[in-house]
């Protein structure tokens, strides 16, 4: 297992640390409630220095770009990200990603740890014909995820950038917290709104040591993965390996709308077919209407008892109070107010299909 550059620090501050995707991350510090409300109701700062980073440069860059991603990356102007995922020759998907327009022929594609291997060799076998520059940045470099809707107001005293002025999913390269040249980017995995920081293994302690020292006038907490996947699930946010995966096509996990066809991509005329066809399951959200607390491969069925699909994220949202999930099921029970249940153990507990975000904020 890989450490982060600050995994000792973590240790320090009496994280849990568990291995994911590779390495030894802090799950949780105080416990995953507090954490959660923390960033929801004021700031907290996350190590998520275990995702991937891949540089694209060069006047092929954007070229190679348009062929491995499913959104159109030629909107992009300097200064602007994009969610986008990486369909496979089969109509699944490789991963979901942020393509980041850092210069006019100069991109940075953020993708998930577990799959940094494969994606590069997936990007790298499409480049051979294309022949951009790619540089595989993702051990120099570490993240930082300042979340909460106090993360502007809190961090203001560490840059000279204004933080309230950059829109979502925009980004400056500016100093903070006395490194020059990091990347402040208006993104996160959390819907509580904030910021992510690029900057190298060498300048993160430095930066996280300086974060939580001017965030203590709002009560700036340390938070880890356990809260991160709770505040994703009420947003209805994707997990790549949970609700998106190599078998499941953009279409069938809600991401057409990241998927143009205004451009050729990997795979995209099948895509484009199975677009007009429509999907055969789809992604949905749903609420436990009893108690229950829904898990990962739990069956979903339907009023007779019969199987119609699996759980593929679920929790107990510390914001509503009730069990929440995502999970595949047939378009006829698909629509919003839709009654399923969730096989939890031996009890089928009803649920209701409801539109996600679960938390409206």
């Amino acid at each position: 297992m890989k450490d982060t550059a600050l995994s000792k620090i973590h240790e320090s501050l009496g994280a849990k640390m568990v291995p994911f995707a590779g390495y030894m991350m802090p799950v949780s510090y105080e416990g995953v409630n507090i954490e959660h409300e923390t960033v929801r109701n004021s700031v907290g700062v996350f190590d998520v220095s275990h995702m991937g980073e891949f540089l694209i440069e060069g006047p092929k860059a954007l070229e190679l770009i348009q062929k491995v991603s499913s959104n159109d990356a030629s909107k992009l102007t300097v200064g602007r990200a994009q969610y986008s995922c990486m369909p496979n020759e089969t109509g699944g998907i490789v991963d979901d990603l942020i393509v980041y327009r850092v210069k006019e022929e100069t991109y940075l594609l953020v993708v998930n740890a577990s799959n940094i291997e494969k994606d590069w060799a997936h990007i790298q076998k499409y480049n051979e014909a294309i022949g951009a520059e790619m540089r595989d940045l993702s051990e120099a470099y570490s993240l930082l995820a300042i979340q909460g809707p106090k993360a502007a107001e809190a961090m203001q005293s560490l840059t000279s950038v204004d933080l309230s002025a950059i829109k979502f999913y925009h980004f400056v390269v500016g100093d903070f917290a006395g490194i020059e040249h990091v990347i402040i980017s208006a993104t996160g995995y959390t819907g509580s709104g904030g910021f992510e920081i690029y900057c190298k293994n060498s300048e993160v302690a430095q930066v996280w040591e300086r974060v939580l020292e001017a965030g203590k006038p709002w009560d700036i907490k340390p938070i880890g993965l356990a809260a991160r996947d709770t505040l994703r699930l009420e947003m209805g946010y994707c997990l790549y390996g949970n609700d998106i995966t190599d078998t499941t096509t953009p279409f069938e996990a809600g991401l057409g709308w990241i998927t143009k066809f205004s451009k050729e991509f990997v795979n995209s005329e099948a895509l484009e077919d199975a677009k007009r066809r429509g999907p055969e399951k789809k992604l949905v959200g749903f609420e436990l209407d009893d108690r229950g607390i829904p898990r990962q491969g739990y069956d979903i069925v339907d009023s007779q008892g019969k199987k119609i699909g699996e759980v593929t994220s679920g929790t107990m949202s510390p914001s509503l109070g009730k069990g929440i999930g995502l999970g595949y099921v047939p378009p006829i029970f698909a629509e919003e107010g839709s009654k399923v249940a969730i096989q939890i153990r031996k009890n089928a507990v009803p649920a209701t299909i409801v539109k996600p975000p679960f938390y409206k904020g």
